[in-house]
């Protein structure tokens, strides 16, 4: 950290470049020990620029210049000024070129931002600002230009020789070396450049456009990892057809390229027509890797795809309007995988993250707008909220305007501004022209920080057969933000009778389902004409990221829950019930002696209900996580929260023992193995049941899981069975739990992204001596702290994704936290940032637990030369 306190970067204060870069020329020259990047831009003064300044200033960070030119003519050293990451030249002319060279050493670089080594491999990172450290630029997302870019390296061990656009020559050199150029001709802002060298392998396909175009696609990998590319490749067939279909958008260059590197802080990248993904985003066979990582890749491999329109051809004026690219295209990767597999299931697990993470993130000390309007360094800003939360707040402009004048509006967006930065604003005003609709008010979700509580309360006149149901909507303070305004919130509503879906007359018109518009900070709809007392089914499909609280019966939930036409609401009905009971063990620090009726009858019901989507089934079985339990507590004690919860668990395990068993047996069907929507719906139920049976006390059980694991048939169900013999309620030195461990390291020691779930599956048993494993992993030769999949399956799983075996008394898992924190931050910034969340909740946390959380914050903020990007979190945090 430069500064003592970073300065932060507001929102307000944006202004256009004062200049821009029309072409950019690079010629990289990597090597082991030393490369070097000359580039030569064509500048010119902004024309929009309402303040011209002849100073020129370009970031650069961490660049050893060899020499600066300016037309041709060398610039002495009080020509120019570098200092803090700025380069300064006075008196530049209104048009000129700008040539430098640098020296970088990539190897060196463990931040994996800009150009650095992956094991054996060269590549970048340059979203949000990496660029600045290959090369002298105006390095912000309103600077678009046309690249052009020559890499050479010696041929023995980078044979390969990747970079943006489409490939423009290539050849031999001196000294066993060999170059490769690539053009990019259309104009893209920094952020999207990419360069990749290594010794790769690759499989190619093809893909047709709808105009005719042929497009070559290849995916490249280690040699090694060749099996593992197929499922990729069709995923991305798959979404340039249905981009194509959807939203009328096709591909633009003559070939499009996905690389898989291991040493990667994100999940995957866009840059315009060379992606780099992370190899555990990327890389799958059945034989390690499950259901749900298939499911992760397909979305991943579409996200990057769809960003080609939606933030490359069409990007951010500034990272304020981050959510304009992720957000949307989030929300189009939803879609995506929605159409291509089971709908209400998507929309489940996209909920239960939002409620889960993204609503935590709202009411904790680094809640932020949608929009944000500042921020201290801009990767702390990839979150939930940008993400998660502007994808809902893209559905929503969907509800409000129906699916065609949406559709209409996103091409009108796309056609507009095809080549230009631009903001939130833009895509909503693009919205609002071809549905006719005013969304002032609406935009409020972009600058409003916090998750409305809309309370409902209802009244029947029987004898004038009018139902009237009354919403109240609530914002909670956040940082920066104290009062706030009413929001727009779309509240998808139906009816049910005693004998199903009732007809909603309101405002002189009919329909089996209304969107209600809440825009005021209480409303009233009345609907007329209705012959008994309707059961109102709220927020179907989770129209809104709101919480919805409706007072009803446990018997009135369980109905919902049984034949509401809605998934979405099926499943929160039943959520409802269990999170009830489970909230009222936790207060009364006990457990019921028998399980309540009406949630065991429910579950019965749809245990055997074989018309229902197994995998629907298996989300409906799972309880409330404790995680999501804990955001509902004013005072967390994470001991109290698991006794309730495994306590319930085993209940309902010991009651629907017969139905769990049966249910399990239903679904272990025999056969090849296949990633299709029936096997992952019978996979997924199959081992919730095998999980729920499991911590009964019952040898024969046990011997199910056994028998699973060494069956081997999938990774999904391998997993499965050994998660289950290590988390059941015995201590960490089970035999058969040891045996499995120990038979999976062997097996699949040489394969990391198998390592990666061996390591989570221990970090994440339940237990809190689950610590002293922690330790001992970190010193495993699997382990590697410079590797950020590594450290979010052993670090991040344990402290995000185990409260019990975090939260201990003695404070013991902070300490563990706040060193390996301290340990990563002069390492990998980012990655040490991210992993902070756990200590920044700590005013949720009972005083035995926030104190030690407090205290691991201040250990940290004390460091000399803490990053700033974990300076932003602590300081937060702790303010």
């Amino acid at each position: 950290m430069k500064d003592a306190q970073p300065r932060a970067i507001k929102l307000e204060d944006y202004t256009v470049p004062a200049f821009l870069v029309d072409r950019v020329e690079l010629d990289v020259s990597l090597d082991e020990y030393e490369s070097f990047v000359e580039s030569r831009l064509t500048m010119r003064r902004n024309p929009d620029c309402a303040e011209p300044s002849s100073l020129l200033v370009l970031d650069g960070e961490d660049l050893e210049l060899c020499w600066l030119r300016l037309n041709d003519n060398e610039l002495a050293v009080n020509e120019f000024r570098y200092q803090d990451d700025r380069l300064e030249i006075p008196n530049a002319p209104d048009q000129f070129t700008l040539a430098s060279r640098v020296r970088l050493q990539p190897q060196n670089n463990t931040s994996l931002s800009g150009l650095y080594k992956s094991r054996s491999l060269f590549c970048t990172q340059c979203e949000a600002e990496g660029f600045r450290r290959i090369t002298f630029f105006p390095d912000r997302p309103d600077v678009l230009s046309v690249f052009t870019t020559t890499i050479s390296a010696p041929r023995a061990t980078f044979p390969v020789l990747l970079g943006n656009g489409n490939p423009d020559g290539q050849g031999e050199s001196e000294g066993g070396r060999h170059w490769a150029r690539w053009h990019d001709p259309i104009p893209k802002p920094a952020y999207l450049f990419a360069l990749v060298a290594g010794d790769l392998e690759y499989i190619e396909d093809h893909f047709v456009t709808r105009s005719g175009r042929d497009v070559t696609l290849r995916l490249f990998v280690e040699a090694k990892d060749l099996d593992k590319c197929d499922f990729a490749m069709q995923a991305l067939k798959q979404s340039m057809r249905w981009d194509e279909q959807k939203y009328n958008r096709e591909y633009d260059l003559d070939i499009f390229m996905i690389v898989a590197v291991d040493d990667f802080n994100m999940g995957a990248m866009e840059n315009k027509g060379l992606n780099i993904f992370n190899t555990a985003a990327v890389l799958a066979n059945p034989e390690i890797t499950t259901d749900a990582t298939f499911l992760r890749i397909a979305g991943i491999v579409a996200h990057e795809y769809f960003h080609n329109w939606s933030g490359n051809r069409v990007t951010c004026r500034d990272w304020f309007q981050l959510s304009l690219k992720e957000g949307f295209t989030v929300f189009r990767d939803a879609e995506f995988s929605s159409d291509t597999g089971s709908p209400t299931v998507k929309r489940i697990e996209d909920v239960s993250l939002l409620r889960t993470s993204q609503f935590a993130e709202d009411a904790g000390p680094m809640a932020h707008p949608v929009r944000p309007d500042s921020y201290i360094e801009i990767n702390n800003f990839y979150t939930l909220t940008v993400y998660e939360k502007g994808a809902e707040v893209v559905r929503m402009m969907r509800e409000l305007v129906g699916h065609e004048a949406f559709y209409l509006g996103c091409n009108l967006y796309f056609e507009r501004h095809d080549g230009q930065a631009v903001t939130c604003d833009d895509f909503v005003r693009a919205i609002e022209e071809t549905s006719g609709r005013d969304l002032s008010q609406f935009k409020r979700w972009y600058s409003q920080a916090g998750t409305p509580r809309v309370e409902v309360s209802d009244d029947w006149d029987a004898d004038q057969g009018v139902y009237c149901l009354t919403l109240r909507q609530f914002g909670d303070p956040s940082p920066g933000q104290p009062e706030k305004q009413p929001w727009h919130i779309p509240i998808r509503t139906g009816l049910l009778g005693a004998a199903g879906p009732l007809p909603m007359t309101f405002d002189g018109t009919t329909a089996d389902e209304r969107v209600l518009e809440l825009t005021e900070s209480e409303q009233t709809f009345r609907f007329t004409g209705l012959s008994e007392r309707p059961t109102p089914s709220l927020l179907r499909g989770f129209s809104a990221p709101v919480k919805l609280h409706y007072p009803c019966s446990r018997d009135v939930r369980a109905r919902l829950a049984s034949v509401d036409p809605d998934g979405f609401v099926r499943w929160d009905a039943l959520q409802s019930i269990a999170q009830e009971i489970l909230l009222a063990s936790v207060a009364a620090n006990d457990r019921p002696e028998q399980p309540d009726a009406t949630l065991l009858e429910a579950m019965r019901s749809v245990l055997a209900d074989e018309s229902l989507d197994g995998a629907l089934v298996a989300q409906m079985m799972l309880l409330p996580s404790e995680l999501y339990l804990a955001e509902q507590l004013e005072n967390v004690d994470p001991l109290a929260v698991h006794r309730a919860r495994r306590g319930l668990q085993q209940q309902l395990a010991t009651a629907l023992h017969t139905e769990l068993l049966d249910a399990y047996n239903r679904c272990n069907v025999a056969g090849p193995w296949e990633i299709s929507a029936t096997q992952i719906a019978q996979r997924s139920l199959k081992n919730t049941c095998l999980g729920y049976l499991a911590l009964l006390d019952d040898d024969a059980v046990r011997s199910l899981a056994h028998q699973q694991y060494w069956a081997q048939h999938n990774m999904t169900d391998v997993l499965a069975a050994l998660r289950t013999l290590i988390h059941s309620d015995h201590d960490a030195s089970y035999a058969p739990g040891q045996q499995a461990l120990s038979d999976f390291y062997t097996r699949w020691q040489d394969e990391p992204l198998a390592m990666n779930l061996w390591l989570q599956v221990q970090a994440q048993r339940p237990h809190p001596d689950v610590i002293q494993d922690i330790r001992r992993l970190r010193q495993d030769a699997v382990f590697d702290l410079h590797n950020p999949n590594k450290v979010r399956s052993l670090i991040g799983a344990w402290s995000n994704a185990n409260p019990v075996g975090f939260h201990r008394v003695d404070h013991a898992g902070y300490q563990l936290l706040s060193d390996s924190i301290a340990e990563l931050d002069p390492l990998n910034p980012q990655i040490a940032s991210r992993l902070l969340v756990p200590l920044t909740r700590w005013r949720r946390f009972d005083e035995r637990y926030a104190s030690g959380m407090r205290e691991a914050l201040e250990r940290l903020i004390a460091i000399p030369g803490l990053s700033k990007d974990a300076y932003e979190v602590v300081s937060k945090s702790l303010a």
